[in-house]
């Protein structure tokens, strides 16, 4: 039996590849990661408080307005409390529709990642030309509030077509966080060169985990600690990467922000054990590193 097959990466065992250790010589690396959304009125895709697949009305847009009015700002600063340097999967819509944004997240020295127009749109259904146009509006876009070309990216709604990873390369992407199919970077072979995949949690990821699966805030910050801990513990062997993913108009509401608070302290205590950055420095240092190291792309 053959099965339809992505040709975009070979198979590899994590216990098979070759060992290497993170800056400073540690073998955890520590991604906070968080999404900032704008959706359309009454209008295209978006979750809810209820469930992932609401009727589009004035309360499911202002609950995710939320996040861009207030929620941000609580993740902010509670990060700048911690000292814990983080990225985020903007939409190009959020940019020009709040103004504030920008700004805030330069002065902290963030990374700004592509991720689309808006989550009111997927790009799996484009035809290529319009996918293209969507990914290049999105990087020119964030580009010109960031000050520099974003270099990494995540679709809206995690998806991709058959040519997406074909288009980011070409478009000046050098790294992409749709496959959540490791705790390791590999490399994966588009049809204009390699392009990395960084580990970016679908289960340490506070929408499927407080929204689909209906888990409690406290319940989302015992996953973090739990993750966390196993890892460290995995990275005695190997290095790897702990992702937090968080949304604004989620993790950003004061109930649950105290709970949250106390996961990221629990990893904090043990910062001289972790690499605590960003994914486009992750991406940068796996890129230096010797060919063979990382493994992909030789299919």
């Amino acid at each position: 039996m053959k099965l339809p097959a992505h040709n975009r990466y070979a198979h590899s065992a994590i216990p098979s590849r070759p060992t290497y250790e993170w800056p400073g010589g540690k073998r955890l690396a520590l991604l906070v990661v968080n999404n900032i959304e704008h959706f359309a009125y009454r209008a295209g895709m978006g979750s809810d408080s209820t469930g992932l697949n609401p009727v589009q009305n004035q309360r499911s847009y202002a609950w995710r307005d939320y996040g861009n009015r207030v929620g941000l700002w609580n993740l902010l600063d509670t990060l700048d409390e911690l000292g814990i340097p983080s990225a985020h999967n903007i939409n190009s819509a959020a940019l020009e529709a709040c103004p504030e944004i920008g700004p805030a997240l330069r002065a902290r020295g963030d990374e700004f990642i592509g991720h689309g127009r808006s989550n009111s749109e997927r790009q799996d259904i484009l035809w290529e030309e319009d996918e293209r146009r969507l990914i290049v509006e999105s990087r020119d876009i964030l580009a010109r509030h960031a000050g520099v070309p974003p270099r990494g990216w995540l679709g809206p709604y995690i998806a991709q077509s058959n040519v997406t990873l074909d288009l980011l390369r070409e478009s000046g992407f050098a790294y992409v966080m749709d496959w959540p199919a490791d705790d390791q970077p590999f490399w994966m072979a588009t049809r204009a060169g390699p392009i990395l995949s960084v580990p970016y949690s679908t289960e340490i990821n506070d929408s499927p985990a407080l929204i689909a699966r209906q888990h409690s805030a406290r319940e989302f910050a015992d996953m973090i600690v739990d993750q966390f801990d196993e890892l460290l513990r995995q990275s005695e062997k190997r290095p790897l990467v702990c992702s937090v993913v968080l949304h604004p108009f989620i993790l950003g509401q004061p109930h649950r922000l105290k709970p949250f608070r106390q996961a990221l302290r629990h990893i904090m205590a043990q910062q001289d054990q972790l690499w605590a950055t960003r994914p486009g420095e992750l991406a940068e240092y796996v890129a230096g590193l010797p060919r063979g190291i990382v493994p992909g792309s030789e299919v």
